[in-house]
């Protein structure tokens, strides 16, 4: 049968007459004339090569094989009917809703894990799917529907992508309560002079663009270890005599076993934000979920 012959009216029709057996009552139902109805009874037959309603004293008497439709046509029109109904009236307390979110372990850890706690109260049926951040596919990604929300630093090849501003991080010093030489890299020359621990994302690298700004003052530091994650950071200095510069919100919570100082002579700075494609803009899950996350990083 070719499926592209029945539109979803039809359908709808045949769920009243099976369910009425009776023209008149399934018009009235449909809020449609009889003989309109009738018609639509006609068309159905032609494409499920079946009577599929015989008339009988009683009304009209389905074939085997309109009772072997009603039942998935049934079930097929009330999933449609709660999207549509979910589209039009969405409750976080009820739905039923997934959200794939593309980000860094960092911002997993300071935007998402925050978003799940929140969602497990006002969004119980909830659910969130972590995708490693990949900034080359990332465009991709969203628009494939693969992920439906990146949260990232704002670069220059977002300008098709819709966009929230979240917040700016700055970078802090981080050692082992009671390091005796961290003070020191309050100033370019005494971060040069510490053994430092780095997070290069990709794997494998021994800079990062502080480098740069150490080498437009004359200095070059000394880095020892290259972490592919900011999560194990704050374990491996505590454990160390190793110093390592963080982002700022990663440390929430975590400050009384680690000595934390400013660095005010680095300008580093980098913003986060929340990105998504045109295709989950006007979708009131994801509208909701959209609002709800700037007010967690204020808390």
């Amino acid at each position: 049968m070719d499926i592209t012959r029945i539109d979803l009216n039809l359908l709808v029709s045949l769920e009243a007459l099976l369910i009425e057996r009776n023209v008149t009552r399934a018009a009235a139902r449909l809020n449609l004339s009889q003989p309109a109805l009738s018609a639509q009874l006609n068309r159905l037959r032609d494409v499920f090569e079946d009577p599929l309603l015989l008339p009988s004293h009683r009304g009209m008497t389905p074939t085997a094989r309109a009772l072997d439709l009603l039942g998935p046509l049934r079930l097929a029109l009330a999933q449609l009917r709660n999207t549509v109904s979910m589209h039009n009236s969405f409750s976080p307390e009820t739905a039923e809703l997934t959200v794939a979110i593309a980000c860094t372990d960092y911002v997993e850890a300071v935007v998402v894990m925050p978003l799940i706690l929140e969602l497990r109260e006002k969004a119980p049926n909830a659910r969130v799917a972590v995708h490693r951040l990949n900034p080359s596919k990332m465009m991709q990604q969203l628009a494939d529907g693969e992920v439906d929300l990146a949260i990232a630093s704002r670069e220059e090849g977002h300008l098709h992508l819709h966009t929230k501003h979240l917040f700016e991080e700055t970078y802090v010093l981080i050692g082992r309560k009671g390091h005796p030489g961290i003070r020191r890299g309050a100033t370019a020359e005494g971060l040069a002079s510490l053994k430092q621990l780095i997070v290069s994302p990709s794997g494998g690298g021994f800079s990062t663009p502080v480098d740069a700004a150490l080498g437009a003052s004359g200095h070059q530091r000394t880095v020892v270890a290259s972490a592919a994650s900011f999560l194990v950071v704050p374990d491996l200095v505590s454990a160390s005599e190793l110093v390592a510069l963080v982002p700022r919100r990663l440390l929430n919570g975590r400050i009384p076993e680690l000595e934390v100082i400013d660095v005010p002579w680095l300008t580093e700075r980098f913003q986060i934000e929340l990105l998504w494609h045109e295709r989950t803009q006007g979708h009131p899950a994801h509208e909701w979920i959209r609002k709800i996350i700037p007010p967690l990083l204020t808390a």
